[in-house]
């Protein structure tokens, strides 16, 4: 591309150069021819006037009279018969000299001279004519001199328009070059990949086309690998709960089958049901919201996990306050976070499980409580997400991102022992 843009602008000012140099070579030569052409008619001009008295009485002019500056020039005087009296020129008048004498100075090309031949006039009347004649070869050292400044500028002009022409290619191909960089960046999967404007409409345009797609192929593999580290997560409780029965069942073969079996079924369909939410809410496709009742929600929900507790000799006591309103949510997410909070509640708490259920004034309250030691009250870093090998880590703030994402928000009520408190924006009254 650089070498196109650089042959184009070379082959672009030569041929502009050669439309507008050529007619001007052309002037320069008859520039000079006229200006020879003028001095040689001063030159005799001046010689009429010194030989127009001698003339005029019938003598032959002295030789000096015909002297000049000029070396290179031949001057002659001729008398009416059309004689040569002086100087060095034809014996007999030529065509030029013959047109001298109806008093008006003519110019012709005899050969190799320029010749200039003038009226010798006294006191109105036309005694003689003086020619004048210089080689043509004469003019060929200024329009030869000319000719070569003018192409030495042209020369300078292309080397110009040369240098020009490559620093603007450089320009332009930078951002070209960038761009295939960037694709091939992006082809090998690096979507972190951005280019910056430049000074070009055009590239400008492929760039931000290109830089919006990485930004989409970066958000995608984003939201894959959160999803996987989140299914990770939330299947993890289900399927060691399956796990547990079915090891439980082979190891009393003797007992009743079809409980362990209906139980294992019961825990498949919850896990479908969990895949199938994360797929929402991983989406994230502009859902409808729906009043949600919360109330009615939980005691599906929490009925795995007093299961879960009473295996362990613990318990799970749920309380929803008389009159709390829907809350504006989706019932994936909602479920979701809870099942986090009730997850970590099993994992790391002690003792009675509590989920209460409260209207908070504008918003709807889901508490989450335990008699475990309690968590340290160290902000941010509570929520931080701290992926390790086994899945966990990420608990606290995948169901901080869900609530935040429903407009809610989940904080520590209590340290110790903790608390943990879900408030969703309560549905407007009709």
């Amino acid at each position: 591309m650089r070498t196109r843009i650089v042959g184009l602008a070379v082959v672009a000012a030569a041929v502009a150069i050669v439309c507008f140099g050529l007619p001007l070579a052309v002037a320069v030569a008859q520039y000079a021819t006229v200006y020879r052409e003028v001095d040689l008619q001063r030159q005799a001009d001046r010689a009429a006037a010194r030989v127009a008295v001698d003339l005029a009485d019938g003598e032959t002019p002295d030789a000096s009279a015909l002297e000049d500056y000029d070396s290179l020039t031949f001057r002659s005087v001729y008398d009416l018969g059309r004689d040569r009296l002086i100087g060095r020129g034809p014996e007999t008048a030529d065509y030029t000299v013959r047109q001298a004498e109806d008093g008006t100075a003519a110019t012709g090309v005899r050969g190799d001279e320029i010749v200039v031949a003038v009226p010798v006039n006294h006191e109105g009347e036309v005694v003689g004519v003086v020619r004048v004649a210089g080689p043509r070869d004469a003019l060929l050292w200024p329009v030869w001199a000319s000719w070569l400044a003018m192409l030495g500028l042209a020369l300078a002009a292309l080397g110009l328009v040369w240098l020009f022409a490559r620093r603007q290619a450089r320009r332009l191909a930078r951002p070209l070059d960038d761009l295939a960089v960037a694709a091939t960046r992006l082809g090998d999967g690096d979507f972190s990949v951005r280019l910056p404007a430049v000074a070009y409409p055009e590239i400008d345009a492929v760039a931000s086309s290109l830089n919006a797609t990485a930004a989409r192929l970066d958000d995608l593999l984003t939201r894959e690998r959160a999803f996987s580290a989140e299914a990770s997560h939330q299947l993890r409780t289900p399927l060691t709960s399956l796990r547990l029965r079915l090891e439980s069942a082979l190891a009393h073969p003797d007992g009743d089958l079809r409980g362990a079996i209906d139980a294992g079924l019961d825990a498949a369909d919850r896990i479908e049901t969990t895949i199938d939410e994360l797929l929402v809410l991983a989406r994230d496709r502009g859902r409808t919201l729906d009043a949600l009742d919360v109330g009615a929600l939980l005691p599906p929900l929490t009925e795995p996990w007093a299961t879960q507790l009473a295996l362990g000799g613990r318990s799970l006591h749920l309380a929803v306050e008389p009159g709390t309103p829907p809350a504006m949510a989706s019932a994936a997410a909602v479920k979701q976070v809870l099942t986090v909070l009730l997850d970590n509640a099993a994992t790391h708490g002690a003792g009675r499980v509590d989920v209460a259920v409260r209207d908070a004034g504008g918003a709807v309250a889901v508490e989450v409580a335990d008699q475990g030691p309690g968590l340290p009250d160290d902000g941010g870093d509570l929520w931080a997400r701290r992926p390790r090998e086994d899945g966990h880590g990420i608990g606290l703030a995948l169901a901080k991102r869900l609530a935040e994402a429903e407009g809610g928000h989940l904080r520590l009520a209590c340290p110790a022992p903790p608390v943990f408190a879900l408030l969703l924006p309560a549905a407007r009254p009709r």
